[in-house]
């Protein structure tokens, strides 16, 4: 890529530079040669002063005749100002997600599929790590990054291009017309490296703020800071592994061989100066070879530098590829293998048993603290009564633990053969450990609960769901300000929030005027909320968003319900016996309609004006369901678009349901979607289609 005589003595060179025409022109080659020897093949030639040295050297070049900067200069990688706003942008090709696998038998199904669909028997594959991290849409157009965007619903997504120049391995101009490419998109991700993420978790702390999760929240919160300047900080890096669009030059229209297989357009991506996969990737001649390296490389995952949670295969031929073609959620060509979940051993120290908002109590594991997938857990969950009896977990065992979806972290099961007779039988409390109330467990249900509504554990769970962005949207009032304000006795219930003494939160440190005024202005206008979301918002159990949404159209006033039998309650749409009853019993408490009288009195709105019944509108007789983040729309005003229309929302998949709207990190529900074969899968551009926006 770059000629090896350009690590010459950086005197001389200097020297030589600045004397002969055309010097910039070379300093910035010189400059580009030393990036990607420290970023991109991490064995840098010179020192971090000798680096800074040469690029002062450029900019004041730069700085002494504008004319001569140009748009991939070193120096133009450090954003001038801070972005106001993200736009949306269409991806060239739709950034589809990846079918998954878990074991061989799954690998060896899918290499079946595809020799039918292609008529071949015979496929070569391409292997490389499912890296972590966030992903990445790079075009480049005569050479130059033009544009840099997330992956958003996979049709779209944010013009991060600003933030990306910040990644000095995401190189500013390649010579893709060496290969005679007008235009190419390129996919990538987003990394922090394991080493960089422990230092920047131990600057975090040393600040006193609270440390990141994990490298691949790291990264993704990255991408959409509004100051490139700490992008910059964060030392990101980015591998690029897949090549989705080539528009080439005039009169070049025939394919090139280098870009004829996977395996060698990352070879040129790594020749261009793009951290690629290229050391790690191997050309597979079957799926048995295929099978084996994914078993080798789950062992050796620990060895990267990155973490991974799997193998992604792709078949090797670009050819093959394009006739396989893609479904609507992803290419027929790709399978990620999945590695088992993250697992680990510690020691159970204790339980304690938490109330949750509806009274439920669930027990805690504290274990010593271990490392599961780049976070230290210190608490595991057990569930519930019968799952500790069920696998007889003791305090003191040495037990497994396991992040689920390497997200939720829970004990898999003790090891009984370490045992030493020490180990304690765990007592399930009969009262509550926060007011000591009797605790009761329903016929049927495997959890105990405490219901005495002035439980002060769930008093304060009720506050922190009565507030929080779906139901009344309070920002300013978070749950650490919740909890503090609980503690100290100035928060005793969910009307209190409307009480609140801001001549005594002045007087509390990190409570300035500023702050306060925003905390009374958020609290003011919650007052004004629509009757839907203060039903939520009290935690009715059962009753989640699109259940209040259908509540509130059967009433004026939300005091009407306490006029509701059951049998009027089953006939609201989606609600049924174990729904009704748990409504019913919500305004049949002599304390809850006192607390909802009391909300009116200072102020919240409780009445709406009965809805006409709406014309049929585009959707009528359809159903939605959304899930994920949505690139452009939020989620209510995806849903109040819906019912504007005449559609209906459900609450879940099920035969019933039309239309699934997934957005990025869509989860369970879109892959019980496809499993039905029946309800279609959409993007939220095609919502919008729908609805011809």
């Amino acid at each position: 890529m770059y000629d090896q005589d350009q690590t010459v003595s950086l005197q001389q060179l200097t020297k030589k530079l600045l004397k002969q025409s055309g010097a910039i022109s070379e300093l910035r080659d010189v400059l580009r040669f030393h990036e990607n020897r420290y970023y991109v093949l991490n064995d840098p030639l010179i020192s971090d002063a000798e680096y800074d040295k040469l690029y002062k050297d450029l900019e004041k070049l730069e700085n002494e005749d504008p004319q001569l900067i140009t748009p991939d200069s070193p120096t133009q990688r450090v954003g001038n100002s801070l972005n106001k706003d993200f736009i949306t942008v269409p991806h060239l090709v739709g950034m589809l997600s990846l079918e998954n696998s878990y074991n061989a038998t799954d690998l060896n199904d899918w290499d079946k599929r595809l020799k039918k669909l292609l008529n071949v028997t015979h496929l070569e594959y391409s292997a490389e790590p499912k890296f972590d991290g966030a992903s990445i849409s790079l075009i480049y157009e005569n050479d130059l990054l033009v544009r840099a965007a997330t992956r958003g619903d996979g049709i779209a997504g944010d013009d991060i291009t600003t933030n990306i120049k910040q990644i000095r391995s995401v190189p500013l101009s390649a010579k893709f017309s060496n290969y005679g490419i007008k235009r190419i998109e390129i996919r990538g991700e987003v990394l922090m490296t394991k080493i960089i993420f422990k230092k920047y978790n131990e600057s975090l702390v040393d600040q006193g703020s609270a440390p990141l999760a994990n490298p691949r929240n790291a990264a993704s919160g990255s991408l959409r800071m509004k100051d490139p300047n700490e992008v910059k900080r964060r030392n990101l890096e980015a591998v690029l592994y897949h090549v989705s669009f080539i528009e080439q030059n005039e009169g070049e229209n025939h394919l090139n061989k280098l870009l004829s297989k996977h395996s060698t357009t990352l070879e040129m991506l790594h020749e261009l100066g793009f951290k690629t996969p290229v050391q790690e990737k191997k050309v597979l001649k079957d799926i048995g070879e295929v099978v084996d390296f994914c078993k080798i490389f789950e062992d050796k995952r620990d060895d990267l530098p990155y973490e991974i949670d799997g193998v992604v295969i792709k078949v090797n031929a670009v050819e093959f590829q394009q006739q396989a073609g893609s479904t609507t959620h992803h290419p027929r060509w790709a399978m990620a293998f999945k590695f088992k979940a993250r697992q680990a051993t510690s020691k159970l120290l204790k339980i304690e048993f938490q109330v949750g908002r509806t009274g439920s109590i669930t027990p805690v594991a504290k274990i010593e603290p271990v490392h599961i997938g780049g976070v230290t857990v210190t608490s595991a969950s057990l569930f519930n009564e019968e799952i500790i009896s069920g696998k007889d977990i003791r305090i003191g065992d040495t037990v497994i633990v396991e992040r689920a979806g390497d997200v939720i972290p829970y004990i898999v099961k003790p090891l009984k053969e370490l045992r030493d007779g020490s180990e304690e039988i765990i007592i399930f409390p009969k009262s509550c450990p926060i007011c000591n109330d009797e605790l009761v467990r329903p016929e049927g249900e495997a959890v105990s609960r405490c219901v005495n509504i002035n439980c002060p554990a769930q008093v304060a769970e009720r506050i922190i769901h009565f507030v929080s962005k779906d139901a009344m949207d309070i920002k300013s009032l978070g749950e650490a300000n919740i909890r503090k304000f609980f503690e100290l006795g100035l928060l005793t219930d969910i009307p209190g929030i409307y009480k609140l003494d801001f001549e005594k939160i002045g007087a509390l440190e990190g409570f300035g005027k500023r702050s306060i005024d925003n905390l009374q202005n958020a609290i003011e206008q919650s007052k004004a909320q629509p009757l839907p979301r203060i039903i939520f918002g009290l935690g009715i159990r059962y009753v989640g968003e699109t259940t209040a949404k259908k509540m509130a159209k059967e009433i004026t006033h939300l005091l009407d319900f306490v006029d509701f039998a059951e049998e009027k309650l089953l006939h609201i749409e989606d609600i049924g016996v174990k729904v009704a009853s748990s409504i019913y019993q919500f305004f049949h408490l002599e304390d809850n309609i006192v607390m909802i009288k009391k909300l009116e009195e200072l102020g919240v709105k409780l009445h709406q004006e009965k809805t006409l019944k709406r014309e049929a509108g585009k959707l009528e007789g359809l159903s939605f369901l959304f899930t994920g983040t949505m690139p452009t729309l939020k989620r209510n005003d995806a849903e109040e678009m819906v019912e504007e229309n005449g559609g209906k929302l459900l609450s879940g998949v099920s035969s019933k349901l039309n239309y699934l709207v997934a957005g990025e990190d869509a989860g369970s529900k879109l892959e019980k979607a496809k499993k039905t074969g029946t309800v279609k899968i959409i993007s939220e551009q095609e919502f919008l289609d729908l609805m011809g926006k």
